[in-house]
């Protein structure tokens, strides 16, 4: 025990001479020497601090006043608020990113390798979000050439509603009876697209069939009296009474007006009604499709 306890002694007073000789060594002169030694290499540190502190700040202000300065243009060309918003964040982030760019040339960092990392996220990026990317393109085509706006009633397909919302990526119509459909931008921007509310006014046609035995000039005549009377009619535009066809039940004849666009359908569904209620006080008769069975 006595030995085991020398030989513990022994070892701490070693590790304490070796500590005090350290503590020798750690002169005055000896720090300054080491500090003078690091000195230049921290001023050229700092140098470059401060310049890639001036590179972002005096990067970060062009881009804020550029994209003040396109913001005031965008607002002139009365582009879409979607699309104006995602074109400013755009210039202000390439614009940020060259000075980040700049600024980590001036600490050294090399150029091809960042060129490198974004190719290389870019290309993985791109592969992973194509589908998303093609409706972000569509989107950013019909913002651009706007072939339908907010509150247009539009035709693609199978599917057709009032526009609710238009994103970037996706399309939003509410349908007659209240449903939200969602559209990708990208199938929007590839399909035939009917905007049925574009123009101030649209014509209304309706047609209907008399039987042969009928009085035809009679037939026109309400026809034209009922489109002549109706309120929502412009009548400065015309309108044009004419027998379309002679079919096999009777004889079809057509009447076109022209009307506001929100007028439309009221004017239709009126009109249809009337002269449904004026053929039958007049003794017109409207022929349906039946079949007649002789028995000898």
């Amino acid at each position: 025990m006595v030995w085991r306890e020398a030989e513990g002694l022994t070892e701490t007073l070693e590790i304490v001479q070796e500590v005090q000789q350290d503590l020798e060594q750690l002169k005055p002169n000896v720090v300054l020497n080491t500090m003078k030694g690091w000195l230049p290499g921290l001023i050229k540190l700092g140098y470059r601090l401060l310049a890639v502190a001036v590179i972002l700040a005096v990067g970060f202000k062009i881009a804020a006043i550029v994209r003040k300065m396109l913001g005031r243009t965008f607002g002139r060309m009365e582009m879409e608020v979607s699309l104006r918003k995602f074109l400013l964040s755009a210039v202000y982030a390439c614009i940020c990113g060259l000075a980040v760019f700049v600024a980590a040339e001036k600490l050294g960092i090399s150029s091809a390798s960042i060129i490198a990392l974004l190719g290389s996220a870019g290309l993985a990026l791109s592969l992973s979000l194509q589908n998303m990317l093609g409706n972000f393109a569509g989107g950013v085509a019909l913002l651009m050439l706007k072939p339908f706006k907010i509150g247009d009633y539009i035709i693609c397909g199978s599917v057709e509603g009032t526009v609710s919302a238009i994103g970037l990526v996706y399309t939003t119509l509410h349908t007659m009876d209240n449903r939200q459909v969602t559209l990708p931008n990208g199938s929007l921007s590839n399909s035939n697209l009917t905007n049925v509310t574009a123009q101030e006014k649209r014509r209304v046609e309706i047609k209907v069939m008399i039987g042969y035995q009928s009085d035809l000039k009679k037939a026109k005549d309400i026809l034209e009296m009922l489109f002549k009377n109706h309120v929502l009619v412009k009548q400065e535009e015309g309108i044009l009474v004419f027998v379309d066809s002679l079919g096999d039940s009777g004889v079809v004849l057509g009447a076109r007006a022209w009307v506001a666009t929100g007028d439309y359908w009221n004017v239709k569904w009126d009109l249809t009604e009337k002269i449904k209620l004026s053929f039958d006080e007049a003794g017109i008769e409207i022929p349906y499709q039946q079949v007649d069975i002789h028995q000898r």
